[in-house]
């Protein structure tokens, strides 16, 4: 069973130690009673407590020079001291030293537990924070790789959106097409690093979370808001005030969810579950989705007033197919990236052949399909060059199936024909064979969505 937290027993008195230790373990913690000053710091690190309670006058010992000693070897716990002496001279001395609290005897066992729950929360709330700072600082560390004119009108779009400082960005894409890195270069923009101010940049995914967990993580819960809610949580919009957050697969999201999502995006405002009080909150919103969410509107699976709040600011990136120019680039970037972190400086280059077969593919899995191709090949090989026969199957033996396989059986007559009309045929032959599902129809052609949808209206097929 889970409990609130880890708690060192440190007195002479057996009745105190008896008293505290079954109030304590009956409150939800784990205690560890000892009445034995010698030889305790090895014991206080091998049990490693949130919080450690104190005796002041100790046989054999001084009990705020052993909390000297705990505060001088940086043990990490919070010290309460346990004292009959009630004047302000002892408990400034035991707070200018390290404590963090200290108890009069005889005691009130509300009161020690209100003290210990207070210290142990401080201090899971400290370690989340650090967390979340640790993994803000490694998800910022990114770059956009590309110097194709679709790549240079995305970042210039990204440029304009931070300058503006946009409370909210739609990101839109095929899965592996960079859209959490574009999220990461925007925040780097609003939020640059030389700037000395931290920012945070919190991500939390729609689709891999439990439903029941996905809205406390949003938006928080206080205290007894529900079965397991033990302590008061702060929720990513809280944590990430004045920084940014990023809703990964904002698709997936339940229904009863975006609206409550809606009300905090256009309120600026939060209200943790089984709160009362709502909390402004200064964050921008990123949002992603693999999913074509004006097909999720039409089908009443999104929300079409949060669909249009968030598409206000959106970015649509394109598949690596559509940007052909910028896989050498990419691949160079990945090799040499690769290398440094698999200490495989020996593996230099892209030998032309490899370059040629590498762009030639389709790579239905975008940059991060030709990342981990790269990465196995840094992995794998030993030579200093990347060859052809390093690539996998599907990629080194495209010339030879693309010989093999027979073109599409068309001809052009002597009479001619109409490009605008095989056109229409191909669109109504795709349509006719994916169940009019736009999106499978513009796969089958090798086309975007949006491509499709140009088309079809253009040839009245909509």
């Amino acid at each position: 069973m889970r409990t609130k937290g880890k708690v060192f027993l440190l007195d002479d008195d057996e009745l105190i130690v008896s008293m505290l230790e079954r109030a304590l373990k009956g409150d939800g913690y784990d205690v560890r009673a000892e009445r034995d000053p010698e030889g305790v710091l090895d014991r206080i690190r091998e049990f490693s407590p949130d919080v450690m309670l104190l005796d002041i006058k100790l046989p054999g010992r001084d009990g705020i020079d052993l909390l000297g000693e705990i505060v001088g070897q940086g043990i990490p716990t919070q010290v309460v001291m346990l004292t009959s002496d009630d004047t302000a001279e002892t408990a400034v001395k035991a707070m200018k030293v390290g404590a963090a609290d200290y108890l009069t005897k005889p005691f009130n066992l509300d009161e020690v537990k209100i003290v210990v729950g207070r210290i142990t929360e401080r201090g899971h709330l400290k370690h989340e924070v650090e967390y979340l700072r640790k993994i803000s600082s490694d998800l910022t560390r990114q770059e956009i790789i590309g110097k194709t004119n679709e790549i240079y009108k995305l970042k210039e779009k990204c440029g304009k959106f931070a300058a503006a400082g946009v409370p909210m960005i739609l990101i839109t894409g095929e899965s592996g097409t960079g859209k959490e890195v574009f999220a990461r270069h925007i925040h780097q923009r609003m939020h640059p690093p030389e700037s000395g101010a931290f920012a945070p940049f919190l991500g939390i995914n729609c689709a891999a979370l439990p439903e029941q967990l996905i809205e406390s993580e949003l938006f928080g819960h206080e205290k007894g808001a529900f079965t397991d809610a033990k302590v008061e949580k702060k929720g990513i919009f809280e944590a990430a005030h004045g920084g940014s957050i990023l809703l990964d697969e904002i698709g997936e999201m339940r229904l009863d969810l975006q609206a409550k999502l809606l009300r905090v995006i256009e309120e600026r405002k939060v209200r943790r579950i089984g709160g009362r009080q709502d909390l402004p909150i200064n964050a921008t919103v990123i949002a992603t989705t693999n999913r074509n969410l004006e097909e999720a509107v039409e089908k009443g699976e999104f929300r079409v007033d949060l669909y249009y709040r968030l598409n206000a600011f959106s970015l649509h990136l394109p598949p690596l197919r559509e940007h052909k120019g910028d896989i050498p680039l990419l691949a160079r970037h990945f090799l040499q990236d690769y290398s440094g972190k698999y200490k495989k400086m020996s593996l230099k280059e892209i030998s032309p052949e490899a370059e040629e077969l590498l762009v030639a593919y389709r790579w239905p899995g975008n940059i991060r399909e030709l990342r981990n191709v790269i990465e196995r090949i840094v992995v794998l090989e030993n030579d200093e060059i990347v060859r052809p026969e390093h690539l996998p199957a599907e990629i080194l033996h495209l010339k030879e199936r693309a010989a093999a396989k027979p073109g599409p059986g068309l001809t052009i007559p002597d009479t001619g024909l109409s490009l605008e009309e095989v056109e229409k045929n191909l669109i109504v032959q795709a349509l006719e064979k994916a169940g009019q599902n736009k999106t499978q129809a513009a796969k089958l052609l090798g086309i975007t969505y949006d491509s499709l949808r140009y088309q079809a209206k253009k040839f009245g097929l909509e």
